[in-house]
């Protein structure tokens, strides 16, 4: 009888301040590290802003229930990305990306955070002085005029990194509170410095001829970036989504806007998440 109550209190801990609905657990008290902010009082994107910065920092000191479906922030990991880019003469490239690792995101500075009154999206910016993605490539193409048809490891590392990030969501209600569905996530990115390098570009075939592409991509980082920017911008979006998706899926959207309406004020019905 004493081990079954002995249990049981410690089931009764572990779930204080969850709830369960389709097997999906989310929080019904607020943390005390999320600030609540009213969007119609006119410090509120200030107000935001470090209510967001305040929950990116305890997701990367590790929040089990997002955890347990995304895996950390940082690193945080892509198991595949097939791109195909064919928009000019001078880069073509078709390739398929596994394993990805990218590093950056535990050092991540919330500049702003503004939610739209009408919809409800959100318009952020955000600052990594460092971002880095590891991974195996397989690249058929052109990169500034250089043919190229190889395989192997890769990593891409920038520096001072500005990204922009505009969200759309749907309100939608969930064990009595409102909840953000992120549905779509579009990034725009500024940097201060790129460095790159890709193994067995010519399928091990000519080393000399790989250090010197490499040096020659390094030297001209900037023409680097523009020819791998829709690779690297889908490959935050796609991964982005995912974090986002699995952050608001477990903290309501009440604790972080006082005032925000449910989905039958907003759209005039309620709406459940349908997975």
């Amino acid at each position: 009888m004493l081990r079954v109550l002995i249990i049981g209190l410690l089931l009764f801990w572990l779930c204080a301040g969850l709830g369960h609905v389709e097997g999906l657990a989310y929080y019904t008290e607020k943390p005390s590290y999320i600030e609540s902010c009213r969007i119609n009082e006119p410090d509120f994107t200030n107000c935001s802003t470090r209510s967001i910065q305040g929950f990116l920092n305890e997701v990367i000191k590790g929040i089990p229930e997002i955890e347990k479906s995304f895996g950390p922030i940082d690193p945080m990991r892509q198991d595949q990305l097939i791109f195909k880019q064919d928009n000019s003469d001078v880069d073509n490239i078709s390739a398929n990306l596994t394993n990805l690792v990218i590093r950056g995101f535990g050092k991540v500075v919330v500049k702003e955070s503004r939610v739209n009154k009408t919809d409800f999206s959100w318009a952020e910016k955000i600052y990594l002085p460092r971002l880095r993605m590891d991974g195996n490539y397989k690249m058929v193409g052109r990169i500034l005029l250089v043919p190229l048809n190889g395989g192997g490891s890769l990593f891409i590392e920038i520096d001072d990194v500005d990204i922009e990030m505009d969200t759309k969501t749907r309100l939608y209600e969930k064990g009595g509170y409102t909840f953000f569905n992120v549905t779509d996530v579009h990034v725009k990115l500024q940097m201060g410095r790129l460095r790159t390098n890709l193994e067995n570009l010519f399928n091990g075939r000519n080393k000399e001829l790989e250090e010197r592409t490499n040096q020659f991509f390094n030297d001209n980082w900037q023409d680097f970036y523009e020819a791998m920017r829709p690779l690297i911008v889908e490959t935050l979006e796609r991964t982005l989504l995912d974090l986002l998706k699995k952050m608001f899926n477990v903290m309501p959207a009440n604790f972080f806007v006082e005032d925000i309406p449910n989905s039958l004020l907003l759209y005039g019905r309620k709406t459940r998440l349908v997975s």
